[in-house]
């Protein structure tokens, strides 16, 4: 039996390393600034989701020490004895910052999304996700026994013809859930028109704002995510689910919506009840950073980082897909292309992520660059400089010319 598993698993790598599939760690001395350390070398980060600098912030890293003082870990689920005051105040802000009646924490984004849709419909109900969504919202999806529908990307007609489709098919819930910024592209969703189409079809909108909260907002909320960008409210967008461990530079997620919801999931969303509650350290550091997003323009540093980026990368005929995001993919094609400019990049001093299927479609292998508030221009030039270098040597099969 063993000696089959062996086979089994070893067969299976094999082909991932065939395919320029297989993926190994960096390992890191400690948190990424904009400079970190990787086995001993120092390398400029462009491939961490700290998209404000707040991982390494002083103040943050404070409030997590004076947070330690209060246990290393939480010890026990939130409904048995794990529900600190410091978990409850952070509750507390997140409703503020998000413009929600109330919060609720999660272990991390990936149990909040399976937690939340599981609790929300089941059999005789509909899902309807777009093609692009992360992993954790297809997972929650496909395992809530709803019937699971799709769209092409931010196709407005093609989600309007599944939500007819769920309309005609009978009388069950149907919840639309949605990235509010793709993690892959960079790119924004919809969600006005979404959340109109779903007050039409009563439909529930629900967004992952994971790389929306804390860079995206509205003048109220302006640290809110996409949603408020988009002018949606709690009765617009009633589900709204936030990772604490991009923008905020910590651990763990939340939802935030009405006291109604919140309570519905505390009783009924299993990932939340089932699980030992986030250590009250990293619920001081998330207080502490959201506090942070609140008194500094760190939101507007970063917007200047990434206006500044693409500028110059439009400048020298990089191929930049429609993103205003601190995500600024560079689509290479084959998995050897990325891989190759990748390791010429780290050669050369820098991190950029190599990101290839079956984390993007096929044929979409790509340089995923995310932009930090704590980035400087020169960083940002020498990153630039790097990479022109290296797609020239490289000499891209797919490349109509040399960039310049």
């Amino acid at each position: 039996m063993t000696s089959s598993l062996q086979a089994f698993l070893r067969e299976r790598l094999a082909e991932r390393r065939a395919q320029q599939l297989y993926r190994s760690h960096k390992i890191l001395d400690a948190a990424p600034g904009p400079v970190a350390v990787v086995d001993g070398r120092e390398l400029v980060t462009f491939s961490s989701n700290d998209y404000l600098g707040l991982a390494t912030h002083p103040e943050v890293i404070a409030a997590q020490q004076r947070g330690a003082g209060l246990g290393a870990g939480a010890t026990a689920s939130h409904l048995v004895n794990g529900h600190f005051a410091i978990h409850q105040q952070l509750q507390d802000k997140i409703a503020e910052v998000t413009g929600r009646d109330a919060a609720l924490l999660f272990g991390s984004g990936y149990m909040a999304n399976v937690g939340v849709i599981n609790a929300l419909v089941g059999r005789g109900d509909f899902v309807v996700q777009d093609k692009l969504n992360h992993a954790s919202l297809i997972d929650g999806g496909r395992l809530s026994g709803a019937q699971y529908l799709r769209f092409g990307h931010s196709d407005l007609a093609g989600l309007e013809r599944q939500l007819q489709r769920a309309r005609d098919r009978g009388d069950g819930k149907i919840l639309l859930a949605v990235d509010g910024v793709y993690s892959m592209d960079g790119d924004t969703a919809p969600l006005a028109e979404m959340a109109r189409l779903c007050a039409h079809y009563n439909a529930w909108l629900m967004v992952d704002e994971a790389h929306g909260f804390g860079v995206m907002g509205s003048d109220a909320f302006p640290s809110a995510g996409s949603a408020a960008a988009a002018g949606l409210d709690q009765d617009s967008a009633p589900i709204i689910m936030g990772t604490l461990g991009k923008a905020a530079g910590n651990g763990g997620a939340f939802v935030a919506g009405s006291r109604d919801l919140i309570d519905y999931l505390t009783q009924f969303a299993r990932t939340y009840i089932y699980t030992t509650g986030m250590p009250p350290a990293v619920a001081a550091g998330n207080l502490a950073a959201i506090e942070l997003m609140q008194r500094e323009p760190l939101r507007r540093v970063l917007q200047n980082r990434i206006e500044y980026f693409r500028t110059r990368a439009g400048a020298l005929g990089l191929p930049l897909k429609n993103s205003l995001s601190a995500i600024q993919p560079l689509v290479l094609g084959s998995e050897e292309t990325v891989l190759a400019v990748a390791q010429h990049l780290q050669q050369r001093g820098f991190l950029v992520g190599a990101i290839r299927p079956p984390t993007v479609p096929a044929g979409t292998a790509r340089l995923r660059i995310t932009l930090s508030a704590a980035h400087f221009e020169q960083q940002i030039d020498g990153l630039l400089g790097a990479l022109v270098v290296a797609l020239n040597e490289i000499r891209r099969p797919e490349s109509a010319g040399e960039v310049e």
